[in-house]
């Protein structure tokens, strides 16, 4: 019997060695309370079992076990946390903290009061027949009694015995709630002795493997085969290429039936929070209580009893999640499907583990022998490379579903309609005159604008004069609903000013436009249409959210406005027009992707257009109609743009031809952080040479008062990544080590996005 544990703390931390108390049983991945320092009580993740005795001659032993007989993270998990660990060059502690729910890791300076917060899952009342009542004859005797003189009994006692649905009597439990008859019958019947009642946590009702499934065209049945036939070779992951409308959903559930029936688990990841609400209705049609949503807006009660409840399922679940259902003690996992993989949602920004939920969901599957499927229809370069140089199997969808065609897309010239007189504020009379003809049938229109806010700024029109964030280098955003100038990066908040304060003018005057100057626009100019507006301050709930887009679903809104969020994912069968307000400010961003990145939300957002049988047409409005990347758009060619980009980043040494790690140094002095910047840059040059850029300031180089310089490391592809990283972790910790630079902030991001 082991003498000694590995155990994981939700903190900036590796593992811990503690000794486990005589007669003490525990298990790998159950979790446990000890003692950490003076005072303070951690919940913790067993990792290891062992008789090893550490060095340390004091040695805490684990004070208990919590959730007894619970494994929360099977060894799939275990696995992946410390492979994103040593990959993304952070702790396991930090894994934890990203990986479980808040209520799951509760700490306390007392083993008390660490008791009282400890989460105790919601129980409810299950009933079953008392045991001599499973005797034919002898429930038959009862059914006769109760037939005659109490009639509801009886039919309480017959729901009870027929709750699994066979001819034989049940021999299960049936939750109390799931009964049809009063409370106060049933308590009869048990008073009676006729059933037995037990109360514990509350598990899920599964509905039976006979799915609904939906028919496929002969263009997807032959990308389905080619699916599964890569599967059934011991390929772990395939890319699914297929235009937008052309029906990837469909067999995404046929893949997913498959595996439930096989009494396996499968996840499916989107890349927002926003997505799974359509989703979730469409695949609770089909599997019924079988699916289970898990993300952030979720109550934190609620993600852990999810989580729970899976950790103790034998298998056959079906998850709906954003990036963080990845971490999901899924301990029969036969499939994840990563839907728009190429979205940069996948990859969390801060805190650490900065991971990406995509090629985290390729390892997991590669190392249990599970099926990895990447959907989209503008796919990531890295795996549309991947795909086209054998590493990942491939399908493609080039039809729309059904009698649906692809959107006709229009260019419209800012500057040509400028001259004619032909645009009228925001808007070329091309996207106007078609937004009123679409109208005038009843169709709806979407209009795209990726910025928030009335406008990104204002300006003094006499002095020039613009509003700046106290703590970061950035000006500040104007929200009209209630005079509002905010900071994106850090959420500071004042008022607009009455006045200019430097040379007493005019109060400043919004400049640019944003979704909510569009909305107010577009209300005015079509006075008769009901406008809607979809953004991160329109949202402000999940019910919100969900309200917007039902009235748009129900028609009872004619004109939607959004950012991001309208591009991604959302299936509406009246949209017949799209308008893309601004293209220009997509493509000329200081960043290699760029480009991809462009064509990407351009094609998505265009692909919300003529869904159905209606034809549908997208107008982007655009001062540059000859970019090539634009022409590309209209004519759909990914693959032109997919191969005149892999050419620019093989040229210039980036993704997918190098991996990159961007190493941000942050602190409130900037002569000492200039200085540190420049010391950890020479040291890091002496062992990697010219593959180190920097020192560089980013675009927005003061964020919450903390000034931010950068490094960037390329490392060429056929390199030692690991070794790379461990090279860079020495470097690090003599750097945090020195007294002079020991204050200053390093962040490490690995495939930074």
């Amino acid at each position: 019997m082991p003498h000694y544990a590995d155990i994981v703390l939700p903190l900036a931390q590796p593992a811990y060695t503690f000794a486990l108390p005589e007669g003490m049983t525990v298990k790998e991945g159950q979790a446990v309370v000890v003692q950490f320092g003076a005072r303070k009580f951690y919940t913790g993740i067993v990792f290891g079992l062992h008789d090893r005795r550490p060095a340390s001659p004091k040695i805490k032993s684990v004070v208990r076990v919590l959730y007894e007989g619970t494994v929360l993270l099977p060894a799939s998990q275990r696995t992946l946390w410390e492979w994103i660990a040593s990959y993304y060059m952070c702790t396991v502690g930090e894994v934890m903290r990203a990986a479980l729910p808040a209520l799951m890791k509760p700490s306390a300076d007392s083993e008390q009061a660490l008791s009282e917060e400890e989460f105790r899952p919601r129980t409810e009342v299950y009933l079953q027949l008392a045991p001599e009542l499973r005797d034919e004859a002898h429930f038959h005797e009862a059914c006769e009694r109760l037939e005659r003189r109490a009639p509801k009994q009886y039919a309480a006692l017959l729901e009870i015995a027929t709750a699994e649905g066979d001819a034989h009597l049940s021999t299960g439990e049936i939750a109390r709630r799931l009964l049809g008859a009063d409370y106060g019958v049933l308590r009869t019947l048990e008073r009676k002795g006729l059933i037995r009642s037990a109360e514990h946590p509350r598990t899920q009702e599964r509905a039976d493997t006979r799915f609904r499934l939906p028919s496929l065209s002969e263009p997807q049945l032959r990308a389905l085969a080619t699916l599964r036939n890569a599967f059934a070779a011991g390929r772990t992951a395939a890319l699914l290429h297929g235009i937008t409308g052309s029906g990837k959903t469909e067999i995404y559930i046929h893949l997913i039936a498959g595996t439930l029936a096989r009494g396996e688990d499968a996840l499916l990841l989107v890349p927002e929070i926003a997505l799974t609400a359509q989703l979730i209705g469409r695949l609770e049609r089909i599997f019924g209580s079988r699916v289970t949503a898990y993300h952030s807006k979720l109550t934190p009660r609620c993600r852990t009893e999810v989580c729970l409840r899976l950790a103790r399922s034998s298998g056959g679940e079906l998850v709906v999640g954003a990036r963080s259902a990845l971490f999901l003690p899924l301990g029969r996992l036969g499939l994840i499907v990563v839907d728009e993989e190429h979205d940069a949602s996948y990859k969390q920004s801060d805190p650490a583990p900065r991971y990406n939920a995509r090629d985290c969901a390729v390892v997991l599957a590669h190392r249990l022998g599970c099926r990895t499927l990447l959907g989209s229809a503008t796919p990531s370069l890295e795996s549309w490379l991947n795909a086209r140089s054998g590493k990942y199997a491939y399908a493609f969808l080039g039809e729309r579903y059904g009698a649906a065609r692809p959107p006709e897309i229009l260019l419209s010239d800012t500057l040509r309609a400028a001259r004619r007189g032909e645009r009228h504020s925001h808007f070329n009379r091309l996207l106007l005159d078609r937004i009123g003809a679409t109208l005038a049938r009843g169709g709806q229109v979407m209009l795209f604008q990726n910025r928030r806010g009335f406008s990104p700024y204002v300006a003094c029109g006499a002095c020039g004069w613009t509003p700046r964030c106290p703590e970061c280098n950035v000006t500040l955003t104007y929200h009209k609903a209630g005079a509002r100038l905010v900071c994106h990066y850090c959420g500071h908040t004042e008022a607009l000013p009455p006045e200019c304060p430097v040379c007493h003018g005019a109060a400043p005057v919004p400049m640019g436009f944003g979704t909510e100057k569009i909305e107010e626009e577009i209300a005015r100019l079509f006075p008769e249409a009901h406008v809607a507006r979809l953004d991160r301050d329109s949202v402000t709930s999940e019910r919100a959210y969900r309200g917007i887009l039902a009235d748009f679903a129900e028609h009872r809104t004619d004109i939607l406005v959004g950012t991001q969020m309208i591009a991604k994912g959302l299936d509406f069968d009246g949209v017949e027009l799209v308008g893309v307000l601004n293209a220009d400010n997509l493509l000329h961003n200081p960043d290699f992707r760029a480009s991809e990145r462009a064509f990407q939300l351009l094609v998505q957002v265009a692909g919300r257009a003529g869904r159905r049988a209606e034809p549908g047409a997208v107008v982007i409005q655009t001062a540059e109609p000859g970019h090539p990347l634009l022409q590309q758009v209209v004519a759909g060619d990914y693959e032109a743009m997919a191969l005149g980009q892999l050419a620019e980043r093989e040229s210039f040494f980036y993704p997918p031809y190098a991996r990159l790690i961007a190493l941000t140094l942050r602190h409130r002095d900037a002569v000492l952080l200039r200085d540190g910047a420049l010391r950890l840059a020479a040291r890091l040059r002496a062992r990697f040479g010219r593959r180190l850029l920097g020192p560089m300031a980013p675009p927005v180089d003061r964020i919450r008062g903390e000034y931010l310089v950068g490094l960037l490391l390329k490392i060429e592809s056929g390199a030692s990544t690991a070794r790379a990283r461990e090279l860079l972790r020495e470097e690090l910790a003599a750097f945090a080590a020195d007294s002079a630079t020991k204050s200053i902030t390093v962040v490490v991001n690995v495939d930074p996005q």
